[in-house]
């Protein structure tokens, strides 16, 4: 009787191990479909003057059975958020304005989260050009800690993109106040990082004047950064 009891004793332990051990998997990221990527979007219908619905879609992922829908103005730096289990959802977006747009996937039995790329696009509005998209700032990550480099430097990086596709410059503002006011250089299209001088202990502040052209230009917004 007692070999019986430690059997049902040992297995009633396997089995709660197995459960224990057995986690859902994580969603996968979406892949985008449309608007698509750094392009101007046509599609929309208009709902006013300043307003129309643009329909965005992407693929299913796996492990996943809702999504969040992500839309930036980059302008205001507003979001429209939008939750569906759908692989669509419209919103009503301003017109002529440029926004980013991503997909979050989640999963009912997990806390954890996917989140697909990040694309631009313009809503179409009345303009024949458009400004080129604000360039976003890659790194340092706005709010992070970073160490400076044995030369005391510490590398900027940003990316840049327009619907013509002519961009002809990138000017970088950097300084320890906030917003800054100093030009660390003018750079070329195909130039998006540089190496600035700092000091430790300090916050620095720093943006991106994007020009096209046409002599349109977008601001990419203030990002900070603290070094060690």
């Amino acid at each position: 009787m007692k070999r019986v009891l430690m059997i049902l004793c040992i297995l009633v332990s396997l089995q709660s191990c197995k459960k224990s051990d057995d986690t859902p998997p994580a969603p996968e990221g979406a892949n985008l479909v449309f608007p698509l990527e750094n392009s101007e979007c046509t599609t929309g219908v208009s709902v006013n003057e300043a307003l129309s619905q643009v329909t965005f879609e992407w693929q299913a992922s796996a492990n996943t059975d809702s999504y969040t829908l992500n839309v930036v103005n980059l302008e205001t730096n507003i979001p429209q958020t939008i939750s569906t289990a759908a692989t669509q959802a419209s919103l009503s977006i301003e017109k002529g304005t440029p926004f980013s747009w991503s997909v979050t996937s989640l999963n009912s039995n997990t806390d954890q989260v996917a989140t697909s790329s990040t694309w631009l696009f313009y809503n179409a509005g009345a303009q024949t050009n458009y400004a080129p998209f604000p360039a976003q700032l890659v790194s340092p990550i706005s709010g992070s800690t970073v160490q400076k480099s044995l030369s005391n430097e510490v590398l900027l990086e940003w990316s840049g993109a327009d619907v013509e596709n002519d961009i002809v410059s990138f000017q970088l503002f950097f300084a320890d106040q906030n917003p800054p006011e100093t030009s660390a250089g003018t750079l070329d299209a195909e130039t998006m990082e540089l190496s600035v001088a700092v000091l430790s202990d300090t916050i620095y502040y720093w943006r991106v004047i994007t020009t096209d052209e046409q002599g349109n230009t977008s601001d990419s917004g203030v990002f900070d950064f603290k070094v060690f």
